[in-house]
């Protein structure tokens, strides 16, 4: 027997690990090791710490006394006030048991706990990610295991608890607390509606491969119906990878007669993907340029299908017209070829065969070259457009458009003049037929160009505390030549003036009128010592010089940003019509910003002077405001209003608040939105009226934009 005093070390071989022991007191006898005073052992990743220990080299099993922690590496940490391993076995067993997982910040504390190699068993006890001297909210639970490979942990007839109150039961609960995707359930939604009843949806998440994941999101609308949604995401290399949505639901007979729907059934797809260089990959080929596709492809058979993919409307983007397309292009320094492909769905009919598609457009551009030292500046650009229709007439038009400029600058730079010829050709293919004939679709052309000068200065001063900039400009257009057959000669008088550009014999004339003008703009900056823009402010204003024209003085534009102060900012965008004596259009936008506070409000008014009808209103006039509150690290306030003036409707209400603690987030929010639904023979709109309700108890749930638990309101 000997005994070592001081800090003593004992080195031990288990099974080919060394283990390190160190102590103020160590004693051998036999095949006992006693360490005692500040014992610290270090095993692989593990670095355990007591007051007093006992190794049995037979059994090679480790005792642990006293205020015993257990580390392991950095991902979780073991208390305990009695702990036994088995080094050879890897068997560890501690009593009492509590483990902290510091990456989620959650913890588990149990009678007993025990584990070998990767599992480890816990017996009745509670988990929480709050404070573990007064938690917020606790789970306790009948037992529990754990596997520290993959952070996985399950709970047994669980118990949720909220300040000593028990809420919820739960045979079974599991969750990971690792952040790498999983294959598991993610966090329900619940809600109720008076009109359509208890809505529930469980998504179910898979992600059995790192290239791919799967998520399902079956839901259930007690009084409408039921269906489901399907989201695949894919990538399929460094360089590209994309998602496609599925979705099917089914109305209850009750409903669709009670809400007067076209469809008793709602479903559609999405599907979207890019490649950045798919030229290369595809074809293996070596081109030096850069291609790339774009892909986003929609359809569904009414807007409910958007309505329905989630239980907070206001999210959703439900736009009167889906587009889907598809992008191809291939880009050099000089050169770029591109593709187009789009097709539109009119969500507002029955029927799609009469709205027009572009497919596809084919586009060429050669970028911006220079001749004779870099005064004279020209560019290229083609466009073919197959527009098309199930029904009716249909054409393919081809545009070319060549500007030559012509630049110098004068006087030291301080004055720089242009002259710029715009050559400009359209062709027209005409091909289907009319039931009921709009007008006269003749093949033709249509080519002119016309000239354009132009001078321009900018002066630059700095002050001591700023720096001013001002910029004047003038524009000069005049008339060249043109030229025009077929098409383009009936429908040229007819098609040319703004209140005519809707009617059906228009819809293929898109050639833009040139009016002999000029044009005339003011422009200056206010940059702070920092550089940062204080104000810009713009003014354009259009002279016509037609001979027939009424309105000599086009639209002035005024055009005003101006940071007021650090956190109050004020823009305006205003057009005013001489002819008309009013306002075309003004855009008021005055917002204030802090890290604690933000108000903004902004309105637009609109007047297109177009006679007003039953189905038509020239005007638009529209308020948006928006307010958020963040009184301190737990508690923030938000609130939305959105009106339409001219229609006097209330377009969207929301107001709320969130309330956040380390561990858990509770908000509240009231909801009034406006979404459209296609009723039988038209299109119509519903005003839902929601509340809203976000508990995450973390770090088993995370509060998003889109809340867990809603209420529909009568």
């Amino acid at each position: 027997m000997f005994k070592l005093f001081f800090l003593f070390i004992a080195i031990l071989l288990v099974a080919n690990d060394k283990v390190e022991m160190y102590a103020n007191f160590i004693e051998s006898k036999d095949n006992i090791v006693k360490a005692s005073g500040g014992v610290t052992v270090f095993y692989k990743d593990y670095i355990l710490n007591a007051q007093s220990a006992i190794y049995n080299k037979n059994s090679e099993d480790l005792e642990l006394f006293g205020s015993v922690s257990a580390v392991h590496g950095t991902d979780y940490k073991l208390l305990g006030k009695k702990a036994k391993l088995n080094l050879a076995k890897k068997e560890r067993t501690f009593q009492p048991f509590f483990m902290l997982e510091k990456r989620s910040d959650s913890w588990i504390s149990a009678d007993m706990g025990s584990s070998q190699d990767k599992e480890m068993k816990i017996s009745s006890g509670i988990v929480s990610g709050c404070n573990p001297s007064d938690p917020l909210w606790k789970m306790e639970f009948s037992s529990s295991d754990y596997n520290t490979a993959t952070k996985w942990l399950n709970i047994y007839n669980s118990v949720l608890y909220i300040y000593d109150i028990p809420v919820l039961y739960t045979p079974y609960f599991g969750y990971s607390l690792d952040t790498k995707r999983k294959t598991g359930l993610l966090i329900p939604a619940i809600g109720v509606s008076d009109i359509e009843g208890f809505y529930f949806e469980q998504p179910l998440y898979i992600a059995e491969e790192n290239w791919w994941d799967l998520e399902l999101r079956p839901q259930n609308r007690t009084k409408r119906g039921s269906g489901g949604y399907v989201t695949f995401r894919f990538i399929d290399s460094e360089i590209s990878g994309g998602e496609f949505t599925t979705g099917y639901f089914k109305e209850k007979s009750n409903y669709f007669k009670e809400q007067n729907l076209v469809h008793d059934s709602h479903y559609g797809f999405n599907f979207k993907y890019n490649n950045n260089a798919f030229i290369n990959q595809w074809f293996g080929a070596d081109f030096k340029g850069q291609s790339g596709i774009f892909i986003d492809m929609n359809n569904m058979n009414d807007v409910d299908y958007i309505n329905l993919s989630t239980n907070d409307t206001i999210n959703n983007e439900t736009s009167t017209q889906v587009l889907s397309s598809t992008n191809l292009f291939y880009n050099t320094d000089k050169n770029y070829f591109g593709a187009y492909f789009k097709y539109y769905k009119d969500l507002t009919v029955e029927n799609n065969d009469n709205t027009l598609q572009k497919l596809p457009t084919f586009q060429y551009h050669y970028y911006l070259n220079t001749l004779f030292k870099e005064h004279l500046l020209y560019n290229i650009d083609i466009h073919t457009n197959n527009i098309d229709r199930e029904i009716n007439k249909k054409v393919v038009q081809t545009d070319i458009n060549i500007p030559l400029t012509l630049q110098a600058s004068m006087f030291d730079e301080y004055l720089t003049l242009g002259y710029e010829v715009q050559l400009y050709a359209q062709h027209s293919g005409f091909n289907g037929k009319e039931d009921i004939s709009t007008g006269n679709y003749t093949d033709g052309y249509f080519a002119r160009y016309y000239n354009v000068l132009s001078e321009s200065t900018q002066l630059t001063k700095a002050y001591k505390d700023f720096t001013h900039v001002i910029g004047f400009g003038s524009t000069y257009i005049f008339k060249g030549s043109e030229s025009a057959t077929g098409f383009y000669n009936t429908a040229k008088s007819y098609c040319s003036l703004a209140e005519n550009m809707n009617q059906p014999q228009c819809a293929f004339y898109n050639i833009p009128v040139i009016d002999e003008s000029i044009k005339i703009n003011f422009s200056q900056y206010l940059f702070n010592s920092s550089s940062k823009q204080i104000l810009y402010h713009r003014l354009s204003q259009v002279i016509n010089y037609t001979q027939n024209s009424n309105n000599k003085l086009g639209e002035l534009e005024n055009e005003f940003d101006y940071q007021i102060t650090d956190n109050i900012k004020y823009y305006n965008n205003t057009f005013y019509n001489y002819f008309e004596n009013s306002f075309s259009k003004t855009f008021n936008e005055i917002s204030y910003n802090t890290n604690q506070f933000h108000i903004g409000l902004s309105h637009l008014y609109k007047d297109t002077f177009l006679p007003s009808s039953a189905i038509y209103t020239p005007y638009t006039s529209y308020i948006t405001s928006s307010a958020r509150y963040t009184y301190n690290e737990h508690y923030s306030y938000h609130a939305n209003y959105n009106y339409d003036i001219q229609s006097s409707i209330k377009k969207s209400v929301e107001i709320g608040f969130l309330y956040k603690k380390r561990c858990w987030d509770f908000g509240i929010r009231y909801l009034e939105n406006i979404r459209p639904i296609l009723a039988a023979g038209t299109s119509s709109s519903v005003n839902d009226k929601y509340m809203f309700f976000t508990i995450a108890l973390k770090p088993f749930m995370v509060s998003s934009r889109t809340s867990d638990f809603s209420v529909r309101l009568p």
